[in-house]
């Protein structure tokens, strides 16, 4: 049996993919085509690395960002440096390119920090703010008002998403006039200062010992072919999550990283009078320095 969204053929459509919610790959290919004018600002275009799960997130997942040749229409090649050279990565084109996600079993979109037109001049900065397990949610919301009070202590606009996991993600989005290493360096410097101000809060480290009782504050996925899950993407995990931009204030209510799944964005956009990160394309900013 087959079936058409938006233009894209999907076979075995009633394939299950989320086991606890019976979310199958028609569901996903329909959530993806929903969310299409509010996610492909974020991803078209770029680098991806996506997260492929062609029997359900139960089953075996697997890493995907090198082109096989074979994708369907609108999945496309983005060549990005790599060793010596130059390797094709995956991008998408348009709706299609999207929804093509779901007939490939994709269950997570991530995103580099460029795009592929200009590959080594990022335009996003992520800060990915992942706590230990035993601590509250809000200690992780002060912690993402934290950054947006020194992002725009400097001139730049933040940006605040659900992470489907554990965390929050603060995002800034940039002119392309900086390289990946100016980028990550500022990053750093700002976890840094925030774990010299207040080191019983924050670690800017990835050992899992070092953080025990802390957050981390992580600035690393801003270099060269990094990347970050990305906004309205869903989650391979338990209960279908979604990684959802949010206002600010609504940062207060939002109980936790996982606060929103795949059904619920469908009501929640149907609620919406706005976007929740309108202004994110005339935000761009400039580093200091």
């Amino acid at each position: 049996m087959t079936i058409s969204v938006a233009g894209v053929t999907l076979s075995s459509p009633d394939k299950v993919l989320w086991s606890e919610q019976g979310l199958t790959k028609r569901d996903l290919a329909a959530y993806l085509e929903r969310v299409a004018p509010r996610m492909l600002p974020h991803v078209e275009g770029r680098p991806l690395a996506l997260v492929r799960c062609p029997r359900g997130r139960e089953a075996k997942c697997f890493f995907q960002k090198h082109s096989q040749g074979s994708e369907p229409e609108g999945v496309v090649g983005a060549l990005v440096p790599e060793g010596d050279g130059r390797a094709a990565h995956l991008a998408i084109e348009g709706a299609r390119g999207l929804v093509a996600l779901a007939q490939l079993g994709v269950l997570e979109v991530h995103v580099w920090g460029s795009r592929r037109d200009r590959v080594e001049r990022p335009d996003r900065m992520v800060f990915d703010l992942d706590p230990d397990e035993a601590l509250d949610f809000e200690a992780v919301k002060e912690a993402a008002r934290e950054v947006k009070a020194r992002l725009e202590a400097d001139g730049l606009r933040a940006f605040v998403m659900t992470t489907g996991g554990k965390g929050l993600h603060v995002v800034a989005p940039l002119e392309r006039r900086h390289g990946f290493d100016a980028m990550k360096g500022y990053a750093r410097a700002v976890a840094e200062a925030m774990v010299a101000d207040a080191p019983d809060r924050f670690v800017a480290k990835a050992s899992k010992d070092a953080r025990a009782g802390k957050i981390f504050v992580d600035y690393l996925r801003n270099g060269l072919g990094a990347t970050a899950i990305a906004p309205y993407s869903p989650r391979a995990r338990e209960g279908a999550p979604v990684a959802t931009p949010i206002r600010w204030d609504e940062l207060a209510r939002v109980e936790g990283g996982d606060a929103y799944d795949v059904p619920a964005i469908g009501r929640r956009l149907a609620a919406l009078r706005a976007d929740p990160w309108a202004g994110y394309a005339e935000a761009k900013g400039r580093l200091p320095g």
